[in-house]
């Protein structure tokens, strides 16, 4: 499960990062990051914890199969939070594939998506 304070829940939120972030497609899903840009060096001042959220539509399959991959990115998310900069903003958008697809698959795209964003991968 994904801890509250890692949790994407607002609208304007979920618009910031899919708007001003940067994208990475895969097959199975997109990544939307907005970095963080807070100063780490302000004094007096904590960094605020990176927040994701997934968004997961009909297209995806049924009310049972769009829950069960939701629980899989959530799940796949939580053990990537540290990778990412404080503050960031992730949207994981689910294509339609993702509902057919295991864990492992939903894996190596969320790892792709996200070494290519974090500068890692080539376009």
């Amino acid at each position: 499960m994904l801890p509250s304070e890692n949790r994407l829940r607002r609208r304007e939120d979920f618009a910031t990062a899919v708007r001003r972030g940067r994208r990475a497609g895969r097959p199975l899903l997109v990544v939307h990051l907005r970095s963080g840009a807070t100063d780490p060096h302000a004094p007096g001042e904590s960094a605020p914890p990176t927040r994701a959220g997934f968004v997961v539509s009909k297209a995806v399959g049924g009310a049972v199969v769009r829950s069960q991959v939701k629980r899989r990115l959530r799940h796949l998310v939580r053990d990537r939070l540290v990778e990412l900069p404080p503050g960031s903003l992730v949207v994981v958008r689910a294509l339609p594939g993702a509902g057919d697809a295991d864990s492992a698959q939903l894996a190596r795209d969320l790892d792709a998506a996200l070494k290519r964003l974090l500068g890692g991968g080539a376009r």
